[in-house]
């Protein structure tokens, strides 16, 4: 049977390697780097990195380049799927064109493979026959609260995850809110009495950090996120609203 391990490596850094996730590089005979293009290119330097240093020589990098999302489709959800969809036809084409049987394969996935990341969605499309292990990784939520050195969860409150469109659609649901990716700054209407702990290209040298009150930062985080994108071509950041004052339940 073929084998494909889906490997965490961290959030930029790559001292977040795990023990684990080196074991299973080096048990890999091929590895699949999918390419974001040239303005994304770190990205997949660093999977490259990690190959040639933790890798088991003779082994073999297939490179694809990621599909292009449709992002002027008024159906966001359609537009997603039909994107996940042509990015398992790329997973289907390693497992079933670049492994032998008995062979090992892996993708190296940014973060945690189970939080906001679209690989186990994907493989669930792929018909091929096939073992799959998924090694777990820093993912930025972790690493967004240990450089603000604060913790996710309070005595007794819920932490709602979402992404910065939901937030724009619904407001803070919760007195503390873990936003994935914000393209928009929608924190900035989370209302009074929010605090933000905001990280952006967490754990590579572009790191960025900010917190306080929403009210008083929101324009800096608006200002160094602008500047960011228009110099590196693109971004990623997470951040946690805390509601300072919890509501009463």
């Amino acid at each position: 049977m073929k084998r494909l391990l889906i490997i965490g490596i961290g959030a930029g850094d790559p001292d977040h390697l795990t023990f684990q996730a080196a074991k299973a590089i080096a048990a890999a005979d091929a590895f699949l780097v999918v390419d974001k293009g040239e303005a994304k290119h770190d990205l997949a330097g660093l999977r490259h990195d990690l190959i040639a240093a933790h890798g088991r020589h003779p082994y073999r990098v297939v490179e694809a380049r990621d599909p292009e999302r449709d992002r002027d489709a008024s159906a966001y959800t359609a537009a997603v799927e039909d994107w996940r969809s042509r990015r398992a036809r790329i997973y289907e084409s390693f497992v079933t064109g670049e492994l032998a049987d008995g062979q090992t394969g892996a993708i190296l996935v940014w973060g945690d493979p189970g939080v906001y990341d679209s690989t186990l969605a994907a493989l669930e499309e792929v018909e091929a026959e096939f073992e799959c292990e998924v090694v777990p990784g820093i993912s930025s939520v972790s690493a967004l609260t240990a450089r603000h050195r604060v913790g996710l969860t309070r005595v007794g409150r819920p932490v709602h995850i979402t992404t910065g469109r939901r937030l724009a659609a619904e407001g803070a649901t919760a007195d503390d809110v873990l936003v994935m990716l914000d393209a928009h700054c929608a924190f900035a209407e989370a209302g009074d009495g929010y605090h933000i702990y905001w990280g952006a290209y967490l754990g590579t040298p572009d790191e960025i950090l900010v917190s306080g009150p929403v009210a008083e930062v929101a324009e800096e985080i608006r200002a160094v996120r602008a500047e960011a994108r228009a110099r590196k071509g693109w971004i990623m950041d997470t951040y946690l609203l805390r509601r300072e004052s919890p509501a009463r339940t």
